[in-house]
């Protein structure tokens, strides 16, 4: 099998499609066998579909050979979280408490979406107990590993498609972030990944509400990226914050020669190691090689942004979780476990601070939005902890410096309180261990194209991701 063949970009292998050099199911054919082979090794699938997956993909080829696809995901493989639901298939949201439950009577609207113009379901890949966490295992499901380096996670909490997508087993991903767990996995797997701003894209009750809360595509591309963001994006009946007009983004951006980009190494509330700090400083080079002006700036933040995150993501997060705990609390992972256990403690008061907080702290982010065209900043603040790292019950440090095990190695959450801003996460290169590390680029409130643009330009001055076996996991 030819990792060339599993290493082609969605918008590359729709062109092969159409002019025939490759049909849908020698496409899915490969990225089964690949998947099949290092399944115990990674583990980035909970359920499979091969079978209707196959069926589907022979309809494909078959549209294909009469120069008549429908719809334009078809015959691409799209590897779909364990947290939305499918019509018919078990949905298990990483959790024990949920293995028994019989196969969904409906589609979340992103789904829905994505088959609707013929994407193929062909695995839902896996994800920490109700995505809970910023690693990838699971008492359900086990440990999820990162194929640049098994030792350590592939991130979460969409895990498993981080995973999927740096194995080549899939063509496209979906991701759902509260804290980051769509960039966090996005830069420990190094592929890209997009946090729409908040009700960009439609999404599930109850958190379809909380502003928190994304859901969004991930990929090897940035054209890949916008493929699927025009997919999922628009408003929906069935979601009351989803916005009206659709935007479309355009598939072609100008350069950013004469852009000001504002870098922030650690959002003044981060310990951030050196090896993420040199990638970094690299990809700000990049940028400013491309004709931006870059200025590392001090936000004006302190820990304060982070805490109320927690504060905020403990209380209402952590809140829907007790419910469970004194019939199966025995069940429930330990990480899910502190939450549900900790949210008790949290009382209205302290929700209102974090909101005020908020407030706050985007009196420095806002006008900082205005006198830059974005911000850049790290994606995370280690490149990676190991795959089977417990916070609950190990620390973490940096420099010597004890930081939050849970959460403090990650800069994605203030992104998540400021949730109108649309972010994308970039590879910028490699840790000291071989893990990828990643870069946040931070628009201004919902105006994703210019997310866009600058991921678009560093993509292209990079050369891509994944194009020669050099730049491909070596597993």
């Amino acid at each position: 099998m030819s990792d060339d063949l599993l290493y082609l970009t969605a918008t590359e292998a729709l062109a092969r499609f159409a002019d025939k050099s490759l049909s849908p199911v020698e496409l899915l054919e490969a990225q089964i066998a690949r998947a099949e082979a290092h399944a115990d090794t990674i583990n980035a699938f909970a359920y499979t579909h091969y079978d209707k997956a196959m069926d589907a993909a022979r309809a494909s080829e078959a549209r294909w050979a009469k120069g008549a696809p429908e719809g334009v995901l078809d015959g691409l493989s799209v590897a779909i979280k364990d947290e939305s639901v499918i019509e018919g298939q078990q949905t298990s949201h990483g959790s024990l408490l949920h293995e028994n439950d019989p196969p969904s009577d409906s589609t979340s609207p992103n789904n829905a979406r994505i088959l609707g113009e013929n994407g193929i379901c062909h695995a839902r890949t896996t994800t920490p107990e109700y995505c809970a966490a910023v690693i990838c295992w699971s008492r359900i499901w086990g440990t999820t590993r990162n194929p640049w380096n098994t030792d350590y996670t592939p991130g979460g909490s969409s895990g498993g498609s981080g995973a999927s997508l740096a194995l080549g087993t899939t063509s496209l991903a979906t991701g759902s972030d509260i804290g980051g767990s769509i960039r966090v996995p996005s830069s420990c797997s190094g592929v890209v990944g997009y946090k729409p701003p908040y009700g960009r894209n439609p999404d599930d009750v109850p958190f379809n509400y909380d502003f928190y809360c994304h859901t969004g595509p991930m990929a090897r591309s940035i054209s890949d990226l916008v493929l699927m963001q025009n997919v999922m994006c628009g408003p929906h009946p069935h979601d009351i914050a989803s916005l009206y007009p659709k935007l479309v983004l355009p598939t072609e951006y100008p350069d950013i020669k004469g852009w000001k980009i504002a870098l922030s190494m650690d959002l003044g509330s981060y310990r951030v190691r050196e090896d993420v700090q040199r990638n970094t400083r690299a990809a700000a080079q990049i940028l400013r090689d491309l004709g931006a002006e870059v200025t590392e700036i001090d936000i004006g933040w302190g820990p304060e942004v982070p805490e109320a995150c927690f504060g905020y993501l403990g209380h209402l997060f952590g809140g829907s979780l007790t419910e469970a705990m004194p019939e199966y609390g025995h069940l429930l992972t330990t990480y899910v476990h502190r939450i549900a256990s900790n949210a008790v403690k949290s009382t209205g008061a302290d929700f209102v601070k974090t909101l005020e907080v908020a407030g706050q702290s985007y009196k420095k982010l806002g006008p900082l939005l205005e006198d830059y065209d974005c911000l850049i900043c790290p994606t995370t603040a280690v490149p990676a902890v190991t795959a089977d790292f417990d916070a609950t019950q190990e620390g973490l440090s940096i420099d010597g410096v004890n930081i939050d095990p849970s959460m403090g190695w990650v800069l994605t959450p203030p992104f998540n309180m400021h949730s109108r801003c649309p972010v994308i996460s970039v590879p910028t290169g490699f840790g000291d261990e071989g893990v990828p590390t990643g870069m946040q680029i931070v628009a201004p409130t919902y105006r994703d194209e210019i997310a866009f643009q600058a991921a678009m330009a560093f993509e292209a001055a990079v050369g891509g991701w994944y194009r020669t076996a050099e730049t491909r996991p070596k597993i």
